[in-house]
Order: C-alpha cells, then structure tokens, then sequence
C-alpha cells in the first residue's frame, strides 16, 4: 500500500511538472552576432544589431541566389535599452544577445562619452555573456557591420577571430573580454586597453591592430602596431610574434636590411619602487626563439651568436624606449604601476594617488632584455644560398 502510494504521487508530481508552459519558439528570437554603438548628431545614441541569418537560399521567381548570413538593424533612443526595445518592430523578432561575438564601439563616441555608461547593459542583462570581445572602430562603428566576412559566417565572428589571433600570433593587438574590461575600468590606475579595429587600404576590408586606450571611461590615445607590441611585452601578454631588427653589417646593395627572430618563449617582470616619491620601474625580460630569416648575418660561431642576440635586444629596448616615451608624455598608467603599489601597499598609494599623473610622467625606467638563441632553424647559420664562411 506504502508503495503505491509513492507511485501515485510521483505520477502526480510527473504530471505537474511536464507540458511547456513557459515554450518560446525559435522563431520568435533573432540571434545577435554583433553591435555597432554610434553617437547621432542629435546625441542619441544608434545602435546597429548585426544577426544571424540561418535561410540558406532565397527564391527569385525561377531562379534563387544564396542569403548573406548577415542582417543589419539600425535603431536608436535616448539609452541603449531604448534602442534595443525598437528593434522588434522593425525586425519582427526579439533580439537574443547569447551568442554575441563582439561589440564595437564608435571612436567619436568614446571620446566623448564615458564607456562604462555605454557598456553598462551589456554587464548588467543576463543574456550577454562575459566573454564578448569589445573593440573601437575608426570613424562609424556601423559601417564595420557591412562588411563582407572572408571565410567566417558573419563578419561578427569574422572580427572576432581576427582579434584573437592577431593576439596570439602577431602580438600587435591584444584581445580583451568584456569582463577583464570592467575589471581594468575601476582599477587604481583607472587605464585600461581595447583593440581597435580600423579601415585598411581597402574601404571595403577591416584590419584589427593597434590599441585604444581609455583613462577615466574615456579614449585618449591610440596606439600604432609597433608600439602595441612593446605594450603587449610591457604588460606580459606576449605569447608568440616576429622581431625585426637592422642586419648587423649590411651594405648598400642589399635592397632588405633588417632580418627577423620568431619569438618562442616570453617573459617580463615589471617591478615598481617608490622612495621619496620618486618612483624607479625596473623591467627585466627574457626572450627565447628561432632565427626566421637571415640576410647578412653569419651564425657559425658563439661570438656572432652572442652578437646576434645583442642586437635583438639592443632594438627591443629601442621599442621598449618608444612606447613608454608616449605613456608618460600622456601621463597612461598603461602597464598598471598604480595597480601593483596599491596591491602590495594601499598606504602608500593612497599618499601617492593624488599626484600620481606626476609622479608617473617623471617615472625611471631601467630595462633589461637578455635574448636567447635556440636554432638557427632547418638550415644552417648562413643566409640562403650563400657559401659557408
């Protein structure tokens, strides 16, 4: 009996729980790939929702042609949420934001609005997701969403990709989550970096490279490819790329006088000391890698091996040099020195912060790059086709 009656109320409680109450049909969601956010002229604020098209052909009388995998919707309110809520009715459907790749932000916009305002939906709505890759786009940030993808499905995922593995195999741009982002935005250092995605040589092709840098929610300075990637050493990010660097003897009939060093292995430490408000950054690097290409050098002893790798880190230096000049002439806690005195003293940060600008525009940098050579690849220490030495 005991156990009947167990069944008869499970059997209840199955019944409860199945049907689909709550069902919501996929045809009443469109899938969100990516958003422009741009600045009207009248201040409002236009949002341009890129989504994902799943029709694979379209029907034109006798003939068909293939759909883009790509529909653009522009809207545009007072708040983000605003435009956001027009969407529907001119698309038909509810945006769905789960499977968003990317968020462009117009330069004109970050540069006069602050970008904690601008991305605060994004953090605050359960449906986007942490890991949404933000990037400042030259110009109009819609414009990028016309785009045609090269071999992704939407250009969405088409930046995306561009942005993470230009990241990881060039090292002249970096890759950050929105997340990360948040984090960076209320730092002590109050700086943070977001890749920038601009026009090529070609109007109709978008590259991503160089950083934009925000202090205070706000752009103040971009930053060219070579010196993104003393940025991205600077600030240990470094995972894989190619150095150039001058031939240590060329002559004038050689038409290409630098050669190049794939970097395998990278480390940096940033080490800031602060004694009587003078503050002294020690940086110490360690690069390891293989010869790419060789045009004038010959690598057969340890002394043109030891002379090889002085020169790589001789120009290392000279980039390491460049870039920090642009940080402190723009007063950019860039590399997070202000977040490191706060972690290991917040005393003393707190005495500092106040004339931190200052003190950081007056800062001492001492560099330190050892550099090591671990082959000279398939061939041999020679340039291609030259007789041994």
């Amino acid at each position: 009996m005991k156990s009947l009656y167990s069944i008869l109320v499970s059997l209840v409680i199955l019944g409860l729980t199945a049907g689909c109450w709550d069902n919501n049909e996929l045809d009443e969601y469109g899938y969100v790939q990516a958003v422009a956010i741009d600045r009207t002229k009248d201040d409002f604020i236009q949002l341009t929702t890129l989504f994902y098209n799943p029709s694979n052909k379209i029907d034109m009388g006798t003939t068909s042609k293939t759909a883009e995998k790509g529909i653009n919707i522009q809207t545009s309110g007072e708040t983000i949420f605003e435009a956001i809520r027009d969407i529907s009715k001119k698309f038909g459907r509810k945006p769905k934001w789960d499977h968003m790749r990317v968020i462009l932000i117009g330069e004109q916009l970050a540069k006069t609005q602050n970008i904690r305002e601008v991305l605060d939906f994004f953090s605050r709505d359960h449906e986007p997701r942490g890991t949404v890759l933000p990037l400042v786009a030259q110009g109009s940030a819609g414009d990028f969403l016309k785009i045609q993808p090269f071999i992704e499905q939407t250009v969405g995922q088409q930046f995306k990709k561009m942005e993470t593995s230009g990241s990881l195999y060039s090292a002249k741009t970096s890759s950050i989550p929105l997340y990360e982002l948040a984090i960076q935005l209320k730092s002590p250092s109050k700086t943070s970096a977001i890749p920038y995605i601009h026009k090529s040589s070609s109007q109709n092709k978008a590259e991503v490279s160089g950083v934009a840098f925000i202090k205070d929610g706000k752009l103040v300075d971009l930053l060219d490819e070579a010196d993104t990637e003393s940025f991205i050493m600077l600030t240990n990010k470094y995972i894989s790329g190619t150095l150039e660097f001058p031939c240590i003897s060329s002559t004038k009939e050689q038409v290409q006088s630098k050669e190049s060093f794939e970097v395998l292995a990278f480390n940096s430490v940033v080490t800031p000391t602060v004694k009587d408000e003078v503050v002294s950054i020690g940086v110490k690097i360690r690069i390891e890698g293989t010869v790419g290409e060789l045009r004038c050098s010959f690598l057969k002893t340890k002394e043109d091996v030891d002379r090889f790798e002085l020169t790589i880190s001789d120009q290392v230096k000279q980039q390491l040099q460049h870039a920090i000049s642009i940080f402190k002439r723009q007063e950019l806690d860039a590399i997070g020195i202000g977040n490191q005195i706060y972690r290991k003293n917040p005393k003393l940060w707190k005495q500092l912060e106040p004339t931190w600008n200052k003190l950081l525009a007056q800062a001492r940098y001492h560099i330190d790059v050892d550099v090591e050579v671990l082959s000279t690849g398939l061939n041999v220490g020679t340039p291609f086709g030259t007789k041994e030495k």
